[in-house]
């Protein structure tokens, strides 16, 4: 199963978020989510802020398309609004290292 699913207005991301990191990164899978380190530690949201600014470089998206729908304090799910026909092939891109 993939880290992400379609929606009718773009996608939802499930993520496993491990905030205080060296570095901001995709590590890889981690069952049916993607497992991303953020350098920010998880102190009033700073490490939240953070995921969806990384997400929105990484994807060549307005960090405005981004909303934090929950989870819990390491599982997140993210929602994408964008309906951009390649989105799914960046998405899947996140588990190659950037260019």
């Amino acid at each position: 199963m993939a880290f992400f699913q379609a929606t009718c207005q773009g996608y939802l991301l499930r993520l496993t978020v491990v905030p205080g990191a060296r570095h901001t990164e995709v590590v890889g899978l981690l069952g049916d989510r993607l497992k991303v380190r953020v350098k920010a530690p998880p102190e009033k949201g700073a490490a939240n802020r953070e995921l969806l600014d990384f997400l929105a470089r990484r994807l060549g998206l307005p960090q405005s398309a981004f909303r934090l729908l929950g989870g819990g304090s390491h599982t997140k799910v993210v929602e994408v609004h964008d309906l951009s026909p390649d989105l799914g092939v960046r998405l899947q891109g996140l588990l190659s290292p950037p260019a």
